[in-house]
């Protein structure tokens, strides 16, 4: 799901960092005023996981690629907001360190992976496990719904990112100056991978990771509201 330098155009690209940085400045608060001092070396550990598993990426079709990311497993554990900070630093660290994603796209990929995915994935997770016990079987099947949906989202705004990108930026006669396909072609390119392969590798990673926890460490599970 990495979107490298030259498919989307400055201004894209200058929006999805003007997008990102309240949303940064945001969490940046919400952690320092939440994340208790015992839990800040999840909070690496998290950043970490994310980067490991983003790297066994797969080229698809059009300039991106598939891949899991551990976002609402990140967020189920340590809330969406530090997971956020987490999946930032991993994805920035790729960027400039590993060439994997552009450093123009750090703002569009931080919006797909570090906050769409997470936000969405977990509070699906909620609403799927509303009214049970964390360390029910409800829970964990609510993960791994709240994963598989959360980066196919994900995938459908890079999708819908490359797909403007004829209509925004094109010389007079039609040219696309930076992602060349339309809609039709950058959708069905991100959805196809992320729901038929890298979603379910999604969802059995974080519902298998939940259910350990629950059984050896279930304290570890994030609870809104929790003290």
């Amino acid at each position: 799901m990495h979107i490298p330098d030259g498919y989307l155009g400055p201004a894209t690209c200058a929006v999805m960092y003007a997008a990102m940085l309240p949303i940064w400045t945001a969490a940046a608060k919400i952690v320092k005023k939440r994340l208790k001092a015992k839990q800040a070396p999840l909070l690496a550990i998290g950043a970490a996981f994310s980067f490991v598993i983003m790297m066994f990426n797969v080229p698809i079709p059009g300039g991106s690629t598939g891949h899991a990311v551990g976002g609402v497993l990140a967020a189920i554990i340590l809330g969406p907001w530090a997971a956020c900070i987490a999946i930032t630093v991993a994805l920035v660290i790729q960027a400039l360190l590993f060439g994997d994603g552009g450093i123009t796209a750090i703002g569009a990929n931080c919006f797909n992976m570090a906050f769409v995915l997470p936000f969405i994935g977990y509070y699906i997770y909620r609403l799927a496990g509303s009214g049970s016990q964390v360390g029910s079987g409800r829970r964990v099947i609510a993960a791994g719904i709240g994963a598989y949906l959360g980066i196919n989202i994900a995938a459908l705004c890079a999708g819908v990112e490359f797909g403007l990108q004829p209509l925004f930026h094109h010389t007079t006669n039609g040219l696309a100056l930076y992602c060349p396909y339309g809609l039709k072609a950058t959708v069905t390119a991100m959805l196809g991978g992320h729901l038929l392969i890298f979603g379910w590798i999604e969802a059995i990673v974080t519902a298998s990771v939940i259910k350990y926890l629950q059984k050896k460490f279930p304290e570890m599970l994030y609870e809104e509201g929790a003290a």
